[in-house]
């Protein structure tokens, strides 16, 4: 008898945490809702964020210094690859999409689930992935000055240069 009703109050409780489990996933949270105005969306997720999680968007930290774990312990908000700041020698440009991909693991694995920005130093080309197309810099300046030498020939007063 005892087994019995030890074992309809297990299936009883294995109900209930199910059903609490799925109720806790349906919280509905409107800056996750793109068809909300984006103000009442910044509003509703500022109202919910930290100071550590204000602090922590606010923050670019370098590619050097970043991983899934660094980014999701301090809520960083931005990583950059300054100044040369890569992957690996010669690294491909699957390499450095699995290097974003896992930063942005850690992002999205945070308690608000907000995306990270990365952010890259490639004036002129992206002269950090190996084998990429750079565009250097005297090809941009040449063009500029045709457009210049053009722009005076016609004395176009609508010209943005």
């Amino acid at each position: 008898m005892v087994i019995k009703n030890m074992k309809k109050f297990t299936t009883l409780l294995i109900i209930v945490i199910c059903f609490w489990a799925s109720m806790t996933e349906a919280i509905y949270l409107l800056y996750k809702d793109p068809k909300q105005p984006i103000g009442d969306r910044i509003k509703d997720l500022m109202s919910r964020m930290t100071l550590e999680e204000k602090i922590g968007q606010m923050t670019q930290i370098d590619r050097s210094v970043a991983s899934n774990e660094i980014i999701k312990k301090y809520k960083i908000g931005s990583v950059l690859s300054g100044g040369g700041s890569v992957p690996g020698k010669q690294a491909s440009p699957f390499t450095w999409i699995d290097m974003v991909n896992d930063f942005q693991k850690g992002a999205l694995s945070t308690r608000l689930g907000i995306p990270m920005i990365y952010g890259i130093d490639a004036v002129h080309g992206h002269s950090s992935v190996y084998k990429a197309t750079i565009f250097p810099h005297n090809i941009g300046l040449g063009v500029t000055r045709q457009v210049l030498i053009l722009a005076n020939m016609t004395k176009c007063t609508t010209c943005i240069v």
